[in-house]
């Protein structure tokens, strides 16, 4: 099927399309638009970015056009659950746009922001409601929405969900919708728990999958500095920051204080700089990704907030200045860049307590990362076969190829003691607590709609581009993949 009237779409909707310039639907699209308006429960694997928005968004509304009708005051017709304000945001954005000259109507409920406003918003009812899970309980709770009405219930970027300790919310929030739903799961990944999440939500789902999980985006170059310490690893960053001051850079830091004093150290040195993390309010959150995205401040420090959904064509440069506890959260952050068939660079910053972290990352990416500078310890160097490059498995340099490492697997500690590196001293602090609750003071702090988050650094050489340089180490055999509980990270964690 190469067009969207292919699909089974109205002309309506087809009209709609068209006049925003949407002209060739996404694999994600082709394969689950039918689906849905035949009534499947669905199962989607893809990469954010793919298109999942217009991909349950289309039929769903197609339907709800059908059956007619409208909300009751305080009820929906439909729920899309995301775990974080920004996807949130962005899904109601995608959806307004959709149902466009419609009846439709599109609520937003995150934290960060006034209930009360949200409460008038749904005393009236709305069709379609896009929410984080724990604002929509606290609403549940005041009796401010019911979500009998329900009849179509998305959990988007899902696996996300349960690395942030959402799984009981999302349980308590699908009993409250009617047993006789169509229920779409959209996932980047498929670990046993989803494969759980969806046996106990899904009647006889249809999966569908594209973009395998782990594949970067093949215009990506990807670089990697040893660093053996912070002032190091600021130090790279500020050159490549330099040598580039037409390009647009996000920087991934893994906790909110150490975002936040990255950010301020930039600004303070001349960089036009802001930041996004989960001690900032829905509007400060708003005001840096619209400066960003307009070109207003050319550097954007973000924890995972920012990982997954974040559409910015424009972004040239990212940053890993902490390596992700979680493998696919660098496939996520990386893939800010290289949007709509451009080109983008990647580069991390790898502290000698993060080498188990980019080992896995390789191992799920199949590749392995282009040394720009420094040089592994050399009892967890890897052999040095092939220079990683753009994408997956297209490896630059002499052969390549994904690694074959003998070793023998280790359990790395519930959560090493790493010294000396900026943010380290933060990380007690970021550390989940039982009862807090992510998205529901409407002040803005203490919400936690994303990840946990950190920090760490040396010097690099790059040209104009602001490419590294060559590499200039070599690397000694590797010990092997040892392999952490990628979930440790996110289990309980309400916080980015």
């Amino acid at each position: 099927m190469s067009n969207f009237k292919e699909l089974g779409l109205s002309q309506e909707i087809l009209a709609t399309l068209a006049a925003n310039g949407f002209e060739k639907p996404t694999p994600i699209q082709m394969q689950s638009i039918p689906l849905v308006l035949k009534g499947h429960d669905l199962i989607g694997l893809a990469q954010t970015g793919t298109g999942k928005t217009a991909a349950f968004g289309l039929p769903m509304i197609e339907k709800l056009l059908a059956d007619g009708g409208r909300a009751d005051p305080r009820n929906i017709r439909a729920l899309v659950l995301a775990p974080t304000r920004e996807l949130v945001n962005q899904i109601a954005t995608n959806l307004k746009l959709f149902v466009r000259k419609t009846p439709l109507k599109i609520g937003v409920v995150v934290g960060g922001v006034s209930i009360n406003r949200q409460t008038e918003q749904l005393a009236r009812g709305v069709d379609i409601l896009v929410a984080t899970p724990g604002r929509l309980l606290d609403l549940v709770a005041r009796k401010a929405v019911t979500l009998t009405q329900g009849r179509y219930l998305v959990l988007d970027e899902a696996d996300q969900m349960l690395d942030l300790g959402f799984i009981h919310d999302l349980r308590k929030i699908s009993k409250l919708v009617p047993k006789t739903r169509q229920t779409l799961l959209f996932s980047a990944t498929m670990p046993k728990q989803i494969a759980e999440l969806a046996h106990e939500y899904l009647t006889d789902p249809v999966k569908v999958e594209v973009t395998p999980p782990g594949k970067a985006a093949d215009k990506i170059e990807q670089y990697v500095h040893f660093v053996p310490g912070k002032d190091l690893k600021t130090q790279i960053l500020k050159q490549s920051l330099t040598a580039n001051p037409d390009g647009l850079s996000l920087i991934f830091s893994r906790t909110k204080h150490g975002a936040e004093k990255l950010m301020k150290h930039l600004d303070h040195v001349g960089f036009k700089a802001a930041s996004i993390h989960g001690n900032k309010s829905q509007s400060q959150r708003e005001r840096a990704l619209k400066a960003f995205r307009d070109g207003e401040i050319r550097v954007l420090v973000a924890t995972d907030v920012a990982a997954r959904g974040i559409d910015i064509t424009g972004v040239t440069h990212v940053y890993n200045y902490d390596l992700p506890e979680v493998p696919d959260a660098y496939v996520h952050r990386i893939g800010r860049t290289a949007r709509n068939g451009r080109d983008g660079i990647a580069i991390a910053f790898c502290a000698p307590d993060e080498i188990r972290l980019l080992r896995d990352i390789e191992k799920l990416t199949g590749i392995e990362i282009a040394v720009a500078s420094g040089e592994a310890p050399a009892d967890q160097a890897r052999p040095s076969k092939g220079r990683g490059g753009r994408g997956n498995g297209q490896n630059r340099g002499n052969g390549g190829g994904p690694r074959q490492d003998k070793a023998p697997r280790q359990k790395r500690p519930a959560r090493e003691a790493a010294v000396g590196f900026a943010g380290d001293e933060l990380l007690l602090e970021d550390r989940p607590q039982k009862h807090a609750r992510r998205d529901q003071r409407a002040t803005g702090h203490g919400h936690h709609d994303g990840r946990a988050e950190g920090n760490r650094n040396h010097e690099a050489k790059k040209h104009h581009h602001g490419r590294p340089g060559p590499q200039d180490s070599r690397r000694g055999p590797s010990d092997g993949n040892r392999r952490q509980d990628v979930r440790r990270a996110g289990k309980g964690s309400r916080q980015a």
